[in-house]
């Protein structure tokens, strides 16, 4: 029987990859993780964290305004970029030192250094070699780059946050949430925001309704939508970066922002050595109980492209070990997760589109509401609220609810619950209210408005 230095190797240092490397130290495996970055990966160091940070602070400058409206005598001197990017550096480090003291408790031992595979249960680690009985791939992803001459010039969404000089100008490409995430961030700080899109529309996959909310409250704001065309190249000149597009208009930018996506980081990891098949984007191809072509390796989060989340990516490992360890198999369950979107204002979504509910079950009724929350009754500004349930008309189930709006993201959690549960319209309709709430629409849209 072959003998191996460790029982889990978890390769990527990531939520999910910490949560698989400490329940397996904490049952007494013997449990290593590689890292070649920051321990708490991209959520963690430049992705969720970071981003609510800064979402934060953009939410000032609207608030101070509306204060006024509601009797407050307010004055505000500036916005001080330097101390913003500071703060959050001192609590990512504070969030990476929890991250690395509970590995070190539950005996998990972390190797500094990019991790490749050499065969199916060896690893190589900045020049050491290790073994492990299992292999964990818990990669993430990385921004996209667009290599069009002057992609030097860009910067993706991992040098964002930490800028020198806050950027009083910039382009975006892409429309999904990254992109549009960090333009209501750029635009509440004071920035001009250009976003730039190959195709018509934000939010792709989203619920028509979401997306057309989304982008008119956006365009209230002074974010400007250049669709159906694409960066072309970029130059840099006295006057800021020049941005050409393909429909022939150029762009002035102090800095433009690849927010087109991300791809799997699967690159220079060793997996045609090691016999792990990735798909035609170079994610990792697993089953339903995270498995690989090699079934003593296993993948989970965003390197898999299931869904990439961090939850769910925490979720998966969980499972993993279950399976691994406590001789239960267990499979992720992807269906019905929620997920918010932190524009501005924000999104919070759950189960199915209308277009998807339609699809599946072919007669379906729509519930939607659009209207302006009290708050900016007194306010004056014209932000408004959007409010959507999916009903499955044969059983009256709730299949999916959309919302964009204040505290969105706050009330599709607690919705997410009633929707895993199959909750029905009629016991929707038959829950008292909170008043005066934004979340009580929920329970009183009792007219169609189709079918």
């Amino acid at each position: 029987m072959a003998t191996y230095d460790y029982d889990l190797f978890t390769i990527g240092a990531g939520s999910g990859g910490v949560r698989a490397a400490r329940l397996a130290g904490a049952l007494g495996k013997r449990s290593a993780i590689a890292e070649d970055w920051t321990v708490g990966g991209t959520c963690v160091h430049r992705g969720c964290i970071p981003k609510k940070f800064y979402v934060y602070a953009s939410h000032f400058g609207e608030e101070i305004e509306d204060a006024r409206a509601f009797g407050w005598d307010v004055e505000v001197r500036g916005f001080d970029w330097p101390r913003l990017v500071a703060a959050k550096k001192k609590e990512l480090a504070r969030l990476e030192g929890l991250y690395v003291q509970n590995l070190a408790g539950a005996g998990v031992r972390i190797l500094r250094g990019r991790a490749v595979l050499e065969d199916a249960h060896t690893i190589n680690v900045a020049g050491e070699r290790v073994t492990a009985e299992n292999i964990l791939i818990a990669t993430g992803g990385r921004p996209y780059m667009h290599e069009i001459p002057g992609h030097e010039l860009m910067i993706t969404s991992d040098q964002i946050f930490d800028l020198p000089e806050f950027p009083k100008r910039v382009a975006i490409a892409g429309a999904g949430y990254i992109a549009l995430e960090f333009a209501g961030i750029l635009n509440g700080l004071g920035a001009e925001v250009t976003v730039v899109y190959r195709r018509t529309g934000v939010l792709r996959g989203f619920d028509d309704d979401v997306r057309t909310a989304v982008q008119e409250e956006l365009e209230a704001k002074g974010i400007t939508f250049v669709f159906e065309t694409v960066f072309e190249r970029i130059d840099k000149k006295p006057d800021g970066l020049h941005v050409r597009l393909r429909n022939g208009d150029t762009l002035v930018a102090d800095q433009v922002l690849m927010a087109a996506g991300r791809d799997p980081s699967t690159r220079g990891l060793g997996c045609d050595a090691a016999g792990v098949a990735l798909n035609a984007r170079g994610a990792v191809v697993v089953d339903e109980y995270s498995r690989t072509t090699k079934p003593n390796i296993c993948a989970i989060g965003d390197v898999t492209e299931r869904v990439n989340l961090t939850p769910v990516a925490i979720h998966e490992a969980m499972c993993l070990i279950d399976t691994l360890f406590h001789d239960t198999r267990t499979k992720p369950d992807h269906a019905d997760v929620a997920t918010a979107v932190f524009t501005q204002p924000p999104v919070g979504v759950v189960g199915l589109t209308e277009g998807e509910a339609r699809e599946r079950f072919g007669n379906v009724d729509i519930y939607r509401a659009r209207f302006r929350p009290l708050k900016h009754t007194i306010s004056g500004r014209p932000e408004r609220v959007l409010v959507k349930l999916v009903v499955d008309h044969a059983s009256d189930r709730v299949v999916g609810a959309h919302m964009v709006g204040l505290d969105a993201p706050e009330i599709i959690q607690a919705l997410a619950v009633a929707v895993k549960a199959r909750v029905t319209k009629a016991q929707f309709d038959a829950t008292m209210a909170v008043h005066p709430t934004t979340a009580e629409e929920l329970v009183l849209m009792y007219q169609k408005t189709t079918n």
